[in-house]
């Protein structure tokens, strides 16, 4: 008999088999596309600053201290939110976080004043960071470590979807005014979230199916919080892998948001592209991190038997290549769209990687807590992508920071080819209960 993957035959009766992979494709499809609404709130900022920057007087180093404080209270706010969100109910906790930052782009929109702006979109930092948590929490618990990276490849797709999906919406929106870029999305936010609260579902167990067997362990939920302290301290906090895949994730994260934040105004100024096909351009970014997201999440199960450091040492090497082919090559569209997608397609190997790798090595009882640390690292890049980029920029002009840019993927390169050796996961060497 075929079982579910992740299931035993012994406790896998085809009934159960039949509504375990139900429950699976529910929770992928479901997770994957209500993650990538809270991208269509997050960055549609991206495409609103050449309004904000000419309606308010605001310089780049100004726009960038508006990324970089959301960045840095995000990724606080991944690790904070993961912490919790590994003994919460996953469904409600995401669609909470979705609402909440929705409603901060609407009082955005509705904004005038630099210090409210400031103040609204840090509050959305915080907010965005009760979205990540809880999908690596239903992932591990719905999948194996065995397919894990495969099936958290394929979910990591909802990144780019997202950010795919607002850049060719904001594109346009911003025609009609900055505001419109966070009051549309925010409207569609809040009816994603509605449709998230009646499809999502908690773990096997809340709907009466068994617990992957090669995951069984002490529920987080079960003990006290003492024990589960302990337990974060040494599967996470003092894990060597988790801490090479967090400091390499700060780079990756310098070279993915430094295109993503910056792409529009850095087309514009360098390029002469205007805010509709720049969208476009974008899209063609994040089209191809998806690509290149499910084929990194492959390799890395089939080729290297779930130790992703290996795959991004090699994607993160190629992004940044690509990334600088991209800047000295001719201002033509078709050659500027078709190198971009070449970054966009190796830097999201890396970028899904990093979280599934993570989550893994910590197990799925702390996998939110471990995906939040590396969040942190990852979002305190935004100090060089947001105001140092922008600062950099206006002194030195676009060609310095570029080449800043491409130097810190190679410092990621080289971090990564530090975790070459790593273990696939944590569950042999963690105690049983």
């Amino acid at each position: 008999m075929n079982t579910p993957t992740g299931t035993s035959t012994a406790a896998a009766t085809p009934a159960v088999t039949d509504e375990f992979r139900y429950w699976q494709r529910r929770i992928l499809i479901t997770t994957l596309v209500g993650y990538a609404f809270f991208y269509l709130v997050r960055k549609n900022i991206s495409f609103a600053m050449p309004g904000i920057k000419a309606q308010l007087g605001l310089t780049k180093a100004d726009l960038g201290m508006f990324l970089t404080l959301h960045g840095v209270v995000y990724g606080v706010s991944k690790f904070v939110n993961g912490f919790v969100a590994d003994r919460m109910n996953a469904r409600w906790y995401m669609v909470t976080g979705l609402v909440l930052s929705a409603a901060m782009n609407v009082c955005f929109g509705f904004s005038s004043a630099v210090v409210t702006l400031g103040v609204f979109w840090v509050l959305n930092g915080w907010f965005q960071g009760m979205g990540f948590p809880p999908c690596a929490r239903l992932m591990t618990h719905w999948f194996s470590p065995k397919e894990l990276a495969t099936k958290m490849s394929i979910w990591n797709t909802s990144h780019s979807f997202g950010a795919g999906a607002v850049a060719i919406l904001a594109g346009y929106l911003a025609a009609y005014g900055w505001r419109y870029c966070f009051w549309v999305p925010g409207g569609l936010a809040i009816l994603a979230a509605v449709v998230m609260a009646f499809r999502l579902r908690d773990t096997p167990q809340s709907v009466g199916l068994p617990e992957l067997p090669d995951t069984r362990i002490a529920d987080a939920g079960k003990e006290d919080t003492k024990d589960f302290k302990r337990f974060i301290w040494r599967q996470v906090l003092t894990n060597r892998g988790i801490w090479v895949f967090a400091i390499a994730n700060f780079f990756v994260y310098v070279l993915r948001y430094s295109i993503l934040d910056w792409g529009p105004t850095l087309l514009k100024e360098t390029k002469g592209v205007e805010l509709q096909e720049s969208g476009w351009m974008i899209a063609a970014f994040e089209a191809s991190g998806v690509v290149g997201m499910l084929l990194s999440g492959w390799i890395t199960d089939k080729v290297f038997g779930g130790r992703g450091a290996r795959t991004c040492v090699f994607c993160m090497f190629m992004a940044s290549l690509s990334a600088l082919a991209f800047w000295y090559a001719p201002s033509s569209t078709l050659v500027n769209a078709v190198l971009l997608g070449c970054a966009g397609f190796f830097i999201y190997g890396p970028q899904a990687l990093v979280g599934i790798c993570a989550a893994n090595l910590a197990t799925k009882k702390a996998a939110a807590t471990a995906v939040g640390f590396t969040g942190v690292f990852g979002y305190l890049s935004t100090t060089l992508s947001g105001w140092g980029l922008g600062k950099l920029v206006d002194t030195f002009g676009w060609h310095a920071g570029f080449l800043a840019i491409i130097a810190f993927g190679l410092v990621g390169t080289a971090l990564f080819a530090l975790g070459w050796n790593l273990k696939p996961h944590g569950y042999a060497t963690t105690s049983t209960h």
